[in-house]
């Protein structure tokens, strides 16, 4: 039986290493702890119909291959993102044309 180019030895114990930043998910993750937001019970199921290449891809990128631990790593980022850049665009026009910036 032939393997399809670029596909996955399924005896591999190597995983493909995940695109996006392992440190950024697990930081995103260790401050929704530190505010509370993971502690408790996992008492509510949250669930959806998602086009399978959508989350495949995720799970790619993420290097997560557990639904439930893939949306709440989704959801841990929407809830501590960093949300300078939506506050530096909101500065435009707030500093005087007129102020010395001594150069």
């Amino acid at each position: 039986m032939a393997r399809a180019i670029g596909s996955q030895n399924p005896r591999s114990s190597k995983r493909p290493k995940p695109a996006v930043s392992s440190r950024r998910l697990n930081d995103a993750l260790s401050i929704a702890g530190q505010q509370g937001l993971l502690s408790g019970g996992r008492t509510l199921t949250v669930r959806g119909r998602m086009p399978s290449l959508l989350v495949e891809q995720a799970k790619k990128k993420t290097g997560i291959q557990s639904d439930s631990k893939l949306i709440e790593a989704a959801l841990a980022n929407l809830v501590v993102a960093d949300e300078y850049a939506d506050w530096l665009l909101a500065q435009r026009g707030t500093v005087s044309k007129d102020l010395d910036l001594e150069f």
